[in-house]
């Protein structure tokens, strides 16, 4: 049986927009081995919860909204963009479940950055580096990060000291103080802006990266590498999750 990994609407006010972007990601899931579960917005959190206790992984994808600065206590700056609650009930609904449970996590840009407010950090708002981070999807190499040798994300990577890893982007937020139990793994090698980061917990698969693999799927090696490593502990947590439910019976 495959592994499920739930994947929630990426945005619940623009329906044309998440209806556009969430093939993708169902679609890199599938090609890795996985079956996509779609989590709605719509869904009271009794229901989102019956949805999410029978799938063994959680992906956070994109989204065109920003955190909301009150949850990590800042004053929002002018160019922060309109929160979704909808959509952040959900994910925390999610992140709740998978710390609980240990269900691996990989969040992709907006996954980012409300995985690190989670988890009790905090985000730069608007980067403003002179690096254009908002490049878009049509263009496939935005700059370079460096990952940090030693990382799980090097490991998935076979990444060695010193490895530039072309990323492309769509964001201008970024974390800035990392929450509890995360730690930095990539950065921007032009200006040092957070490009990744992971759980530090070596039984709990957490990854986040702030640029979108699944654009990037078909052409990048290294963008299967990050689904692949997804699937395959989603795979070894569904069946640690069933060898605990069959030992209480």
């Amino acid at each position: 049986m495959k592994p499920r990994i739930a994947i929630p609407l990426p945005h619940s006010g623009e329906p044309e927009y998440a209806q556009r972007a969430i093939p993708q990601y169902e679609r890199a899931v599938e090609l890795s081995g996985a079956e996509p579960v779609r989590i709605p917005l719509d869904r009271t959190p009794a229901e989102v919860m019956k949805l999410i206790e029978r799938c063994d992984a959680v992906l956070l994808p994109g989204s065109k909204a920003d955190v909301d600065p009150a949850k990590y206590f800042a004053e929002r700056h002018a160019k922060t963009e309109a929160p979704d609650p909808k959509r952040d009930t959900v994910d925390e609904l999610l992140l709740q479940d998978a710390y609980n449970m240990r269900k691996p996590v990989l969040g992709i840009c907006y996954g980012l950055q409300i995985l690190n407010v989670y988890r009790t950090g905090t985000l730069l708002q608007h980067i403003e580096t002179g690096v254009n981070h908002e490049a878009g999807r049509n263009i496939t190499v935005a700059h370079d990060v460096e990952v940090v040798p030693g990382s799980k994300l090097a490991e998935i990577l076979d990444a060695t000291p010193g490895t530039m890893l072309p990323v492309n982007s769509s964001h201008h937020q970024s974390a800035e103080v990392v929450g509890d139990g995360l730690r930095i793994v990539a950065r921007c090698t032009r200006d040092g802006v957070i490009e990744a980061i992971e759980g530090t917990s070596p039984d709990h698969f957490v990854l986040a990266v702030q640029w979108h693999p699944e654009r990037s799927f078909d052409d990048d090696a290294n963008s299967r590498k990050i689904f692949s490593a997804l699937v395959q502990a989603a795979a070894k947590r569904h069946d640690q999750l069933v060898s605990e439910f069959e030992g209480t019976h």
